[in-house]
């Protein structure tokens, strides 16, 4: 069985448009998804990114106007100057982190319903209340968002070391063995890897 390690901060825009394209290919042959939230900022210092605020305003603009219409290609709502955006990224990753581990849910509904709550919904994602809310709706135990905060910090900080050495510079970064896949407009490409097609 394939496996797809997707590296990604859930505070990513791209992330929130990929949608949930990414488990329908992983459905489609037969993969196995793991879900590897990680500090963007610190894969960007380290591998030659800028930090948004740093980037220059055209490559600012282009952003938006490519966020507006990717979105729109997905049929997904989205506001481009979200209020609580950016956030602290860290609750929420650790709950990822901690449902991945626990089972027993939608780890890819739960992922896209806290992205979706960022970037459609004007909700604060590091906000307790809304992570188990997210935890709650993807078939999770709420109660992950605190008893997940040891495994969530130490894999956290393991995901950012593993993306390097696999060489993800992004988000989100899909790694099927050697193959690398930077951002969700990659996703065809992924899908006719896994097909031997590519």
């Amino acid at each position: 069985m394939a496996r797809i390690d997707c590296f990604f901060t859930i505070l990513s825009p791209w992330v929130y448009i990929a949608g949930t394209r990414l488990e329908d290919i992983a459905a489609r042959h037969g993969a196995e998804v793991q879900y590897r939230p990680l500090d963007a900022g610190a894969l960007l210092a380290r591998t030659g990114g800028l930090p948004l605020g740093q980037r220059h305003e055209n490559r600012q603009a282009y952003r938006l106007q490519d966020m507006r219409r990717q979105a729109k290609k997905q049929a997904l709502p989205i506001n481009l100057h979200p209020a609580h955006w950016p956030t602290n990224a860290a609750p929420a990753s650790y709950a990822i982190i901690a449902a991945q581990a626990a089972g027993g849910g939608n780890v890819g509904a739960l992922v896209h319903a806290l992205a979706r709550a960022s970037w459609a919904e004007e909700k604060d994602i590091a906000d307790e209340a809304v992570i188990r809310a997210c935890l709650a709706g993807a078939g999770f135990d709420p109660g992950l968002v605190n008893s997940g905060l040891l495994i969530g910090a130490e894999t956290y900080a393991a995901n950012l070391e593993e993306a390097q050495q696999r060489g993800a510079f992004g988000s989100p970064f899909y790694v099927v063995g050697d193959e690398r896949f930077w951002g969700q407009d990659r996703l065809e490409d992924l899908d006719l890897y896994l097909a031997g097609k590519l």
